[in-house]
């Protein structure tokens, strides 16, 4: 017993805990997803050498901003986190971190992102940080109990981050910037779907309700899937058409979101959820396999 107690009191053992708090605060594994998506954006938009530093300070800002978005949903989000099974273990509801200390945290990281952005690169990429933050943060997570809506609100910050990049690497919004934003914004509705009907029993216990038909679970809602997968399948071959990739990137993309196509008719097909997780993990495969074929078509 006494041994017990003394590894629990260990003061590695508490910073490795409270490591682990701020990681699980953060979804760690989840920024790390979107600041591939800005750096990509940047590597799209420069011209020329840079320095490998910029992507540091890039990736940095990213993971400072989507912390603190991650952070203060998980602030609002902490009594009804301890409704769903998959969330009733993050430092909130299971009363390891107080509100207060979550609250500090975020206006750090959520200042100190913009700021690095801001300064490091330029005003604009600091301002759409600040968008992605605070949409994300106070729409979209209060709305998700309210109405499905809160998909499409969702999508918009979800889609920032390669625009985010590409103006730190350009300094400026154009039509380049407005495609790369187009596609991850089209992506994020079958992506956000499928996770929805995966965790549709858990969802439903707190109250939450993302699938685009109040049937749920049925055939009207998966064939969105299939509308938006066939629509992004098309708006992710407007670079090629517009001379910024070349062929054979090109047809790397179109087949990519063929099979992600493929992915949401067979779900539509089933209706069930081991066709649903499938078409989630391609979601997951296809959004880093697609940009970078993008990078490499245009180098």
């Amino acid at each position: 017993m006494s041994k017990t107690i003394s590894i629990a009191l260990s003061p590695f053992a508490v910073v490795l805990q409270k490591v682990k708090d701020y990681a699980q605060l953060a979804k760690l594994r989840l920024s790390f997803l979107v600041v591939f998506s800005a750096v990509i954006g940047y590597i799209f938009g420069v011209t020329g050498y840079y320095p490998f530093s910029n992507l540091l300070w890039l990736a940095l800002g990213g993971i400072l901003v989507v912390g603190a978005s991650n952070t203060i949903n998980q602030i609002i989000e902490r009594d009804i986190d301890k409704l769903m099974a998959r969330t009733q273990n993050r430092p909130l509801p299971a009363e390891r971190m107080n509100t207060l200390e979550a609250i500090l945290a975020a206006g750090v990281m959520g200042i100190a992102g913009i700021l690095v952005l801001t300064y490091f690169f330029n005003p604009i990429s600091g301002v759409l940080a600040a968008i992605s933050l605070l949409s994300y943060a106070f729409i979209y997570t209060p709305l998700k109990r309210v109405s499905s809506i809160a998909v499409f609100v969702g999508a918009i910050p979800g889609a920032l981050p390669p625009m985010i990049g590409y103006v730190c690497a350009t300094g400026r919004i154009d039509f380049v910037a407005v495609v790369l934003f187009s596609i991850q914004f089209i992506w994020q509705f079958p992506h956000f779907w499928a996770i929805a009907w995966v965790l549709f029993d858990d969802y439903k216990k707190a109250g939450i309700m993302l699938l685009p038909s109040t049937s749920g679970k049925t055939r009207m809602s998966a064939i969105h899937n299939v509308i938006y997968c066939a629509v992004l399948l098309i708006v992710s071959m407007i670079p090629y058409f517009f001379n910024m990739v070349g062929l054979v990137a090109n047809i790397f993309i179109a087949g990519v979101g063929a099979m992600f196509l493929l992915m949401a008719y067979n779900h539509y097909r089933k209706c069930d959820d081991a066709s649903a997780r499938m078409l989630m993990f391609g979601s997951f495969i296809y959004l880093p396999v697609m940009q970078l074929a993008l990078v490499l078509g245009k180098m």
